[in-house]
């Protein structure tokens, strides 16, 4: 560390769940003014000392220390008394109140009668949104935005606090490249102004350019810490993982063979939250991996909901393997060969209740059941099969889904579209918020389902990962389609180019 002061330190914590030890023996030192990047496998322990720090979580030993004394923070509303403030990669928002509300509940703004003053709370979310380069439609119900909108809202709102010590847990995990350059200016402002944050990321060259130290934890240890400048990306790996970074090379996916799906003129009207389609034509044969690269508002989930009869309103024509699911809902198109894995796995992917196993079967039990019965012991035998398939970590087949990491949760739905058998498996941001091995599998278990002959429609507006995985690459902007390139011409050049043309220029097909 530099010698500077700390502001907020642990030291030896452990925590335990149920008998299992999410924490052991932890030490931490956040240093005034400095950004401090935390870094670590799914279910490393990250977000855990995290929800510590915040008051969330309460250690079952060891003590925390703000500006050097002893402190106990019995509660979040208790440590943000004391300047420190969380973003969570898990929304923590109201769907059902406007974006302005969502970033005053809990600290109105009131009018001398003592009523919530909506005009005064609109100009100062107009102004707080503006910091970070949006103008989102202030009484929008906020649920009705995209995912990477509502982040937004929570980056705006955790920055509305004066805070002293700013946790960010994936910050722009849903982002896009274009907006996090503005989120790490308002990052490098904090600090300069004399806050010091903690930074989780699964993106490790971001943490590399925006952290002054890194921690890693690995099975809920420290296992390493530096400065930034003095480690690289190979060196972070091998920290979180125990193993060097080069990546396993997996089967590449089979030539792409027979016409499986095609979208004909694809229109969808726009919505509050909700970006048209205008036009959108294309094809997928089977066994290609076709990437839809995009930024924020680009239409790569309306485009993918669209294919899945998720919107009403939508005309055009989807037809696969030469029959038309015109007139079809999602169920029906379901029984008939596509799958989805929803960008927002917590609020569309999981059904918390449930169990790992359940969530795994859900969408396959008419394939389990004999003469109309479930036979538990087959259903926990093909759960297991997929758990094993895709390296699922989870205490066991019987424990809730929320007992898992975010990395694992991913890859557990990802089991349960697959387990359905599907003929298009279509995937909204399959490696949002996972760590850089999580990723590596999903990526791994794309390619084999691609070589056994499953046509997969990916979106995502990670531009290494597109070039890593798809055969071929469509690029979008404004709702509509503006290039499709061959992979091997997909360069990031090319694709950032096509992803910012505006309607009416040309389209780019290489």
């Amino acid at each position: 560390m530099t010698g500077r002061p700390a502001v907020l330190e642990a030291l030896r914590v452990t925590k335990l769940f149920a008998g299992t030890v999410a924490l052991s023996d932890v030490d931490f030192r956040l240093e005034r003014g400095r950004i401090h990047a935390l870094i670590g496998e799914n279910g490393a322990g990250k977000s855990t000392l995290l929800g510590i720090l915040a008051g969330i979580e309460q250690p079952t030993q060891g003590e925390l220390r703000l500006d050097g004394k002893p402190v106990r923070f019995a509660s979040a509303g208790h440590a943000s008394r004391h300047g420190i403030g969380m973003i969570h990669q898990e929304l923590q928002l109201f769907p059902d109140m406007s974006v302005s509300d969502n970033l005053f509940v809990g600290r109105e703004r009131r009018t001398r009668w003592k009523t919530v003053d909506q005009a005064a709370q609109e100009a100062a979310a107009r102004a707080a949104l503006g910091k970070l380069g949006q103008a989102l439609p202030l009484r929008a119900l906020l649920g009705t935005l995209p995912l990477g909108q509502q982040q937004i809202v929570e980056i705006a709102r955790a920055l509305g606090h004066d805070v002293r010590v700013l946790l960010m847990d994936e910050p722009t995990s849903a982002l896009t490249g274009s907006e996090i350059p503005t989120l790490f200016r308002v990052i490098r402002d904090l600090v300069a102004r004399g806050v010091s944050i903690v930074y989780i990321s699964h993106r490790l060259e971001e943490l590399l350019e925006i952290a002054d130290h890194v921690s890693v934890l690995r099975d809920g240890r420290l296992v390493g810490e530096a400065p930034a400048a003095e480690v690289d990306v190979p060196w972070i790996v091998e920290r979180m993982t125990g193993r060097d970074s080069k990546p396993r090379s997996p089967d590449a996916a089979s030539s792409p063979g027979a016409p499986l799906l095609e979208a004909k003129s694809l229109r969808l009207p726009a919505r509050p939250g909700r970006t048209a389609l205008d036009d959108v034509s294309f094809a997928l044969r089977s066994g290609e991996i076709l990437g839809l690269y995009g930024l924020m508002g680009a239409g790569r989930t309306e485009l993918l909901e669209s294919l899945l009869g998720v919107h009403a309103d939508l005309s055009g024509e989807v037809v696969l393997q030469e029959r038309s699911l015109d007139g079809l809902g999602v169920s029906e198109r379901v029984a008939a060969g596509l799958a989805m894995v929803p960008e927002d796995r917590k609020a569309a992917g999981l059904v918390p209740t449930l169990t790992v196993r359940d969530n795994i079967t859900l969408s396959s039990l008419d394939r389990i059941a004999r003469y109309g019965h479930l036979s538990p012991k087959q259903e926990t035998s093909a759960a297991q099969a997929w758990v094993d398939a895709l390296r699922v970590r989870a205490p066991s087949l019987t424990a809730p889904v929320d007992a898992l990491s975010g990395g694992n949760q991913q890859k557990l739905i990802l089991a349960r579209a697959a387990m359905s058998q599907p003929r298009v498996l279509l995937l909204d941001e399959p490696t949002r918020g996972v760590d850089v091995a999580a990723k590596r599998e999903i990526l791994e278990s794309m390619r084999r389902l691609a070589h056994e002959g499953v046509g997969v429609v990916f979106a995502t507006s990670d531009l290494a990962e597109v070039q890593a995985v798809a055969t071929r690459v469509l690029a979008m902007a404004r709702g509509r389609i503006t290039a499709d390139f061959d992979a091997s011409k997909a360069t990031a050049d090319a694709l950032a180019s096509a992803a910012s043309r505006r309607v009416g220029e040309p389209d780019a097909r290489a």
